[in-house]
Formats: structure tokens, sequence, C-alpha cells
């Protein structure tokens, strides 16, 4: 029991906790924005990935003396995982494409939770700002953009 309690333990938590808390802020604007995924599936894509990282962090310290262990490789293949659960995301309707933007932003999600895992937490608060900036200040002027005539005469589709 006692090695439950340590300090890395709270660290890994805090984490865990820091990663889901970002994914979460992202999923809510999804949520507001009416689209499929939303704060679970953002908060889980996040702390998901701090997990994977957290333990190729604890397994590489328990093989450290192996020369060919890269636990840089959790990581690496936490993203083509997401990668397809984007894919999921979008749907094709006649000659229109939906669900690229919640499927980029889930893939940013398990970025931040990628920087969550390895502490580095700034940057991981830094992506998630901007990418709040990305869904909701950018949603705002690409609508406006599409009001335009001159966007829809040069965009006959949209």
């Amino acid at each position: 029991m006692e090695a439950f309690l340590d300090f890395q333990t709270f660290e890994f938590i805090f984490k865990l906790f820091v990663a889901m808390l970002f994914g979460m802020s992202i999923g809510l604007e999804r949520l507001f924005a009416h689209k499929t995924a939303g704060m679970r599936t953002y908060a889980l894509v996040s702390m998901g990935a701090a997990l994977f990282v957290i333990v190729s962090q604890i397994v590489s310290a328990q093989y450290i003396d192996i020369t060919n262990f890269d636990p840089l490789r959790i990581a690496s293949q936490v993203i083509v995982g997401v990668g397809f659960l984007g894919a999921g995301l979008i749907f094709f309707k006649d000659e229109k494409v939906s669900g690229l933007t919640s499927a980029s932003g889930l893939w940013v999600s398990a970025g931040i939770g990628i920087s969550v895992g390895f502490g580095l937490y700034l940057l991981a608060l830094i992506a998630t700002l901007l990418t709040l900036f990305i869904f909701v200040v950018l949603w705002a002027i690409e609508h406006r953009l599409r009001k335009t005539k001159r966007f829809l005469e040069d965009n006959p589709n949209e």
C-alpha cells in the first residue's frame, strides 16, 4: 500500500486529471456546437493519451538497460489509433464532407494528452486555448465568409 501512495503516483493522477480537464474543455465547445463528439469523447482521448505516455515512462524506467526499447513508440501509436477514431467522425453526404473539424480536434486532443503525460503543462494549456480559438473564433469568421456573395460565387457547392 505504501508504494501506491507515493509522490509519483499523485503526479500521475494529477497528469490524468489535467489531461481530462483540457480535453473536456474542448469537448464542451463541440457539445455547444451540436457535434457528435463531445465532452466525454475529448476527455477520454486526451486522458487516454496521457495514460499511454505515463505507462511508457514507467515501463521505460523498468527496462532502462534494454537498448532497443523506445518509449516514444507508444505515443506515436496513440496518434495512429486516434486517427482511426477520427476517421469514424468523418461523413460523406453527396459531395459534402462533414466531421473533419471534429476529427482534427480529436487528434489535437490526443496531442494535448501526450503533452500532459510528458509533463509539458504550459504547452498543453496553450494548445487547448488555441484549439478553442480555432473552434470558436475561426468558426465565426468562416461563417461570415460563407455568407458573403463573393464566397458563394467562387464556391457554388457551398
